[in-house]
């Protein structure tokens, strides 16, 4: 199977420097799914890819073939995902606004009938926790239902090195089984939702909003 780890920070101006402390969570991310599960494929898809441009236009607003190439290419993979990891740090008490910008421009019909986890973290003792209580209804619109189980990683540059490896003076099984019991829930519903999916269309069962808001509208 095929996952997306979305890196949601953007920020290189708070410790520790020079590198950001999100990489070093979605490194570790990335690296615990492939110790575990080696048979699947995940890559991380770093906001700083894209563009945030100052007026904001989603990829499925623009007319067919007219979007950004990255938009383009980065809508195939979404389509193409069993599941995907969100890792993104805290503001104001819910999730990263650039994370937020990136996967706002892509509608429900890529992200839905997979599953998804929330990993959060920060600099302080919270672990971004406050942050992920948003994000479960976020992804939930998206369609792609978050797993019960999350991960909180406060004091995040303490725990992992600028190459995302557990620091040495850390329990480094401690925290692979912690990841551990995230990932094996995503891979569990990931392989539950994609066997589904070749058996049902989902799409076919329920009418997509595309042409007029009245699509959405009670009888």
């Amino acid at each position: 199977m095929n996952f997306l780890i979305f890196l949601g920070s953007a920020r290189e101006s708070t410790p520790p420097k020079p590198a950001r402390l999100g990489a070093r969570v979605s490194e570790f991310t990335l690296n615990s799914l492939n110790a575990l599960y080696p048979e699947h494929q995940a890559e991380v898809i770093d906001v700083l890819d894209y563009p945030l441009d100052a007026v904001f236009k989603p990829h499925f607003a623009y007319p067919s073939g007219k979007a950004p190439q990255a938009l383009n290419s980065l809508a195939e993979k979404i389509k193409a995902a069993d599941g995907y990891l969100m890792v993104s740090p805290e503001y104001n008490h819910t999730m990263s606004p650039a994370l937020s910008h990136l996967l706002n421009h892509f509608g429900s019909s890529l992200f839905a009938y997979k599953p998804s986890a929330i990993v959060t973290y920060s600099a302080g003792q919270w672990g971004g926790m406050r942050a992920a209580i948003g994000m479960r209804s976020f992804l939930s619109e998206l369609g792609c239902l978050p797993v019960s189980a999350m991960i909180h990683v406060p004091k995040a540059q303490q725990v992992f090195t600028a190459e995302g490896e557990v620091q040495p003076e850390e329990d480094e099984s401690r925290w692979q089984d912690y990841f551990g019991r995230t990932l094996s829930q995503l891979i569990w519903w990931a392989q539950a939702t994609k066997e589904h999916r070749a058996q049902v269309d989902p799409h076919s069962l329920i009418r997509s909003f595309k042409k007029d808001p009245s699509e959405r509208n009670a009888p």
